[in-house]
C-alpha cells in the first residue's frame, strides 16, 4: 500500500512540477529583482533543518524578510510552490523508513490535501494586511507549541502507530485544518506534531505523518498559487534547488545533530518574525485609517 501512495505522491509532484517549470520559464525574462546566491543560500539552510525536524516555513519566512527578499503579499504562496520538491524528497525517506498504521496515515494524508484545495483558493486572494496578520498570529502560535515541547507542558505521546474511533476522526479533522492553513503560510509540523502527541500516538510516527501530509497537499496547494501568479518565481526556483541539496545533505551525510540550542534559537527567531508580522500588519491598517480619515 505504500508502494501505492508513494506512487500517487510521485504523479503528483511530476504534475506540480511541469506547471512550476513551465510558468517559469514563460517568465524567465521578468522575474523579480532579488538575489540567486540569497535565496539558494536561504533554502539550503531552512530545508537542511526541515529534514531533521524543525520545519521549514518559519525560519524561511524569517530569513526572507530579514534579507528582504520577497512581497509580504505573495509570501505563503512562495512558501508553498519553493518546499514542494524538498518536501515530498523528505516524505519518500521516511515514509520508507517508520512504520504507521495505513488507515490511519492514509487518512491524514488525504485530510491535509482536502484542506489545502481549500484553503489556497482562498489564500492566493488575500490583501497584504490580511496575510501579515493571519501569519503573525499563527507563527506566534508554532512558537508558542515549540516552546511547550521543550518545557514538556506537552504530552510526550504514547507507542501507538495507528488510531482507530473518534480518535481517528479527530487526528482527520485536525490534520484538514492544518492543511488548509498551511496555505497561508503557517507550518504544519509543529501543531502536527501536537496533534499526534496529544492522541498518544508514538513521537516517531510523526514525521512520515507531517512530512506526508505536506507532501501531498503542497503539490495541489501550489499548483493554484501558480496559476493565481501569487508566490515569487525567483525565489521559489531558488529555494527549490537549494532545499533538495540541503535534504539529501540532512538525511544520508549528517542525519542526526544536538539541536537542543538551535530549537531556542529558531523559537526566538520565529517570535521575532511573529512580532514584525503583526506589527507591520498594524501599520497598514493605521495607513488605511489615516487615508480614509
Amino acid at each position: 500500500m505504500i508502494k501505492i501512495v508513494l506512487g500517487v505522491l510521485g504523479f503528483l509532484t511530476i504534475w506540480f512540477a511541469a506547471v512550476f517549470v513551465k510558468d517559469f520559464m514563460n517568465n524567465k525574462e521578468n522575474l523579480e529583482e532579488n538575489s540567486w546566491g540569497k535565496v539558494t543560500t536561504i533554502g539550503f539552510v531552512a530545508n537542511f533543518f526541515d529534514t531533521l525536524g524543525i520545519g521549514s516555513f518559519a525560519p524561511l519566512t524569517a530569513m526572507l524578510k530579514g534579507f528582504k527578499q520577497v512581497h509580504d503579499r505573495v509570501l505563503p504562496g512562495t512558501l508553498n510552490v519553493s518546499c514542494t520538491v524538498p518536501v515530498v524528497l523528505e516524505a519518500f525517506i521516511f515514509m520508507t523508513v517508520i512504520e504507521v498504521e495505513t488507515v490511519t496515515l492514509l487518512s491524514m494524508l488525504a485530510a491535509a490535501t482536502i484542506g489545502a484545495y481549500v484553503g489556497a483558493g482562498i489564500v492566493a486572494k488575500l490583501p497584504e494586511k490580511k496575510v501579515q496578520l493571519t501569519m503573525g498570529v499563527a507563527l506566534f502560535a508554532t512558537a508558542f507549541l515549540m516552546l511547550a515541547g521543550q518545557m514538556q507542558w506537552m504530552p510526550g505521546g504514547g507507542d501507538a502507530i495507528g488510531l482507530t474511533g473518534s480518535r481517528l476522526m479527530i487526528a482527520v479533522i485536525g490534520n484538514f485544518v492544518l492543511g488548509a492553513l498551511m496555505t497561508a503560510g503557517i507550518g504544519l509540523y509543529a501543531p502536527c506534531m501536537a496533534l499526534v502527541y496529544f492522541l498518544g500516538m508514538s513521537p516517531k510516527v510523526a514525521f512520515p505523518i507531517m512530512m506526508g501530509s505536506c507532501a501531498f497537499l503542497m503539490p495541489v496547494a501550489s499548483m493554484k498559487f501558480v496559476k493565481e501568479e501569487a508566490y515569487d518565481k525567483r525565489a521559489s526556483m531558488g529555494i527549490t534547488i537549494g532545499g533538495v541539496i540541503g535534504v539529501l545533505i540532512a538525511a544520508y551525510i549528517v542525519k542526526t545533530l544536538p539541536l537542543e540550542i538551535l530549537r531556542w534559537l529558531v523559537i526566538c527567531v520565529i517570535l521575532y518574525t511573529s512580532i514584525t508580522m503583526l506589527r507591520a500588519a498594524k501599520k497598514s491598517k493605521d495607513l488605511i485609517e489615516k487615508i480614509a480619515g
